[in-house]
């Protein structure tokens, strides 16, 4: 499996493959989406114009700068079949989707290898990469499966170097609400300054409704956005997708209490994990690395529990895996199973 979540193919009780909020959906948006089965013999607004207003009005950005999507996946696609790359440039380990898309342009696609003396994070040495042949780079902020985030300066230097080469940069942004850093942090004020800058986020993990299928850009540049248009359906966003976006915007202390949990459960997790002998890479996500020997994945799922086994990311290999932080009480349960298997030497090779 190229993601997680194959709770569909496996038997599963506990799913810590996939990093959607511990909080669950909030109450609003279920009920928005049980109200919006009445606006089924309707077509959808196709300028979706009242979420275009509320997402706006919740991230601080200007309406002319949004463009909707079927999830973030689909607008990484609607980008690159825009821009028609001929050179890609990926920082791995990353998200399998980047490569996904590269692949249906056809386009030179090259990897740049983040070392895990370096805990997998960025460094200057990808500028290298970024030559005038390169036509679009993909970066995750913070990252995915390690969950680090970039540095701000070299971010910035990053976005310069590109600007001054015409090279695009295609900034994920789907987890930086879960850092609590996301008003400093984030790269959408800098749109207008750096007009070959894509930010790209989705509702998916931050307010738990994968199944909705709901992202969004922001750009700033007009004439690009307009062409990225282009390549979507004109119908993308469904009346529950809608009606759910509009919702969650309204839910600012549900991020707050987000932020504060994903941190308390993410230390708890990290902590446990490293007293039982796994390493576990610094993370500000809701999401940890791990690495182990074990056969961590085989027997948690003998017990019926699913996490992420990260040996088909590019990078990284066997003895990697990836883990959602949860409610306080699963995450137990998750250190008290691992435990109890090592005590009984079940994860063993």
């Amino acid at each position: 499996m190229r993601h997680g979540g194959d709770i569909y193919r496996n038997k599963v009780k506990m799913d810590f493959s996939v990093n959607v909020n511990p909080l669950g959906i909030p109450d609003s948006v279920k009920r928005a989406l049980i109200e919006a089965v009445g606006e089924c013999s309707k077509y959808p607004d196709i300028k979706a114009e009242e979420l275009t207003k509320s997402v706006a009005g919740m991230a601080g950005v200007s309406e002319d700068s949004l463009l909707f999507g079927n999830g973030a996946s689909e607008l990484f696609m609607a980008i690159v079949h825009a821009v028609k790359p001929e050179r890609i440039v990926i920082p791995v380990p990353s998200f399998y989707g980047y490569e996904w898309t590269a692949a249906s342009t056809g386009a030179e696609v090259v990897y740049y290898e983040m070392k895990e003396e370096h805990q997998f994070s960025l460094k200057e040495g990808i500028k290298e990469f970024l030559t005038d042949e390169t036509d679009l780079l993909f970066l995750a902020n913070p990252n995915n499966p390690v969950g680090n985030m970039i540095e701000a300066s070299l971010l910035e230097e990053m976005a310069e170097h590109c600007k001054e080469k015409g090279i695009l940069i295609v900034l994920d942004e789907c987890f930086l609400e879960f850092t609590g850093e996301e008003g400093s942090r984030s790269f959408k004020n800098k749109l207008a300054e750096y007009p070959n800058v894509i930010v790209v986020r989705a509702f998916t993990k931050i307010f738990a409704i994968p199944g909705v299928r709901l992202g969004y850009l922001l750009c700033g540049n007009q004439e690009l956005k307009n062409d990225i248009k282009r390549q979507l359906p004109e119908w993308n966003l469904s009346v529950f997708a809608q009606a759910a976006g509009r919702a969650a915007c309204e839910e600012g202390e549900y991020l707050k209490e987000t932020v504060s949990l994903v941190k308390e459960e993410r230390e708890y997790l990290a902590g446990e994990l490293r007293q039982a002998g796994i390493r576990v890479y610094p993370s500000r996500a809701d999401y940890l690395l791990l690495k182990t020997g074990w056969l961590l994945y085989e027997r948690l799922l003998d017990k019926e529990i699913l996490i992420r086994d990260c040996s088909n990311f590019r990078g990284l290999g066997k003895d990697f895996y990836r883990i959602a932080v949860k409610a306080h009480s699963e995450n137990e349960l998750l250190i008290k199973t691992i435990k109890e298997m090592e005590e009984a030497k079940e994860c063993r090779k």
